[in-house]
């Protein structure tokens, strides 16, 4: 993936301060400062890897913000899949998901789960309540 996680929440953390009306350029300074919040799970996909690339693919990009591109990121034996949704109240705090799907064994394809999203005063765990939502989606 081109850009960090940590710049990919700045930068959408910035834009929503803009639209908003505020000054985006200092929503993302105070955002560099602020916690992140992540979470990695761990599952099994009974599918073989090609299959459960698409079942992942299809998943993230539904829950992806409309208008945000899905990064794929392919290899021979991994592919990682990289996008960006909303969590906390009203789905309006940023969270980057990454997938990282390597190829198993028999009994499935494995993937890692990664939801990080930054935190505020008040603390929401969207990194890890994401996380958890994805997986869910994830299993069969």
């Amino acid at each position: 993936m081109d850009r960090s996680e940590d710049q990919i929440l700045v930068e959408e953390l910035a834009a929503l301060g803009a639209a908003s009306g505020g000054s985006g350029r200092l929503t993302g300074l105070v955002a560099r400062l602020l916690r992140k919040n992540a979470h990695e799970i761990e599952l099994v996909i009974a599918l073989p890897f090609d299959e459960a690339v698409q079942h992942v693919v299809t998943v993230l990009a539904g829950a992806g913000r409309p208008g945000r591109a899905l990064q794929v990121d392919s290899g021979r034996d991994q592919e990682m899949i990289r996008v960006v949704t909303g969590g906390g109240v009203g789905g309006l705090n940023p969270v980057v998901v990454t997938a990282q799907v390597r190829r198993g064994t028999e009994a499935g394809t494995e993937v890692r789960l990664r939801a990080a999203a930054k935190e505020g005063l008040v603390k929401q765990r969207a990194g890890e309540k994401t996380a958890a939502r994805l997986a869910a989606l994830l299993s069969p």
